[in-house]
């Protein structure tokens, strides 16, 4: 196990020793992601072991002492999303009973973050409820990434350092697609025009929104699109892709209004119901995700699927944490 490990600290390069005093558990939800931000911290991942009964019941052992330690517990909203959310919140009680000093959820996809208001009668608030109980569970700390609304960070009465994809987005952008600067960055709906407009602040670019209006949730009805994209490269950008229908209609509208080709680029590849056949069919040229949620299997079964990797961002964001240094340089830059 390496002694030290080099990282970005206000924008130089540093070297720090092996962290003391900290533990990293990685959820089933996501295990490879838990052990790149283990590689990247320098330190082995921290025993647990978690089973289930045949009643379906889930059981959570942790493998080694946590008294007086810095818990930190990475587990994705992802899969089977209430099984995964139970396995947390098992997970961060028994590091309380267990006597930790702190325990940190590292939510990289934040579940049901899309019920986060009373949009109709009788509609539940389900995102408060999931802080009620990741802060009745005994969580300390939240760290997630690109919240569906900012606003989630205030259904907690703890600490939530709500991290964005941004800054790997724009570094992803400026690698991989040569026209760039003829490019218009696109929100497939009108609730991420603030989204859209800082990329295209930051790449100098025009912007660009498709106004739709749905029948019932996931079933798009109309589409408008507001600005020009005639012989530009078309680039939407969402938090989410769950079912793809509406990134799809988006790119076959933004083809009929002249762009030359269409990218999409989403913080969370959710991939569910019918969304790889679609992706399949579509006219996209790639269809970009981050890795809050395991992406290996449909990178397989969809090529135009290509992932960012955001484990550098989570481990800076774990290990400033853990030493007490501000976060807010990770909003705009992405870690050496």
């Amino acid at each position: 196990m390496p002694n030290s490990t080099r990282t970005q600290r206000s924008g130089a390069l540093q070297t720090f020793q092996r962290m003391p005093n900290i533990k990293v558990f990685g959820g089933t939800s996501h295990p490879d992601l838990a052990q790149k931000i283990c590689q990247r911290l320098g330190i082995e991942q921290s025993k647990v072991v978690t089973k289930k009964f045949s009643n379906g019941e889930c059981c959570v052992e942790i493998g080694e002492s946590v008294r007086g330690q810095d818990v930190f517990i990475v587990q994705s909203g992802c899969r089977e999303v209430n099984d995964m959310l139970m396995e947390l919140l098992i997970t961060i009680s028994a590091c309380k009973v267990a006597s930790a000093s702190r325990v940190t959820a590292v939510i990289p996809c934040f579940p049901y973050a899309r019920q986060d208001k009373k949009d109709k009668s009788r509609a539940p608030i389900t995102a408060k409820l999931v802080a009620n109980m990741l802060t009745g569970a005994g969580a300390d700390h939240i760290i997630t990434m690109d919240l569906h609304a900012s606003q989630i960070q205030g259904f907690f009465d703890i600490p939530v350092d709500n991290l964005y994809a941004e800054p790997a987005v724009l570094k992803w952008i400026k690698e991989n697609i040569p026209e760039w600067r003829n490019c218009t960055i696109v929100s497939p709906d009108a609730g991420g025009a603030k989204r859209v407009t800082a990329i295209a602040d930051h790449l100098n670019v025009e912007f660009a929104l498709i106004h739709k209006e749905r029948k019932k949730a996931n079933e798009v009805a109309a589409m408008v699109l507001v600005g020009d994209v005639k012989d530009k490269i078309a680039i939407l950008v969402d938090d989410m892709a769950d079912t793809c229908g509406t990134i799809c209609h988006a790119a076959d509208k933004l083809l009929e209004a002249g762009a030359l080709k269409v990218y999409a680029i989403c913080t969370h590849g959710i991939f569910s119901g019918p969304a790889i056949s679609r992706i399949n069919n579509s006219k996209f040229e790639a269809v970009v995700v981050t890795n809050t949620i395991p992406q290996d299997q449909r990178m397989k079964e969809a090529p135009k699927i290509q992932t960012v990797d955001i484990s550098i961002i989570l481990a800076e964001a774990v290990r400033r944490t853990h030493n007490g240094e501000s976060v807010s340089y990770l909003f705009g830059h992405v870690p050496i």
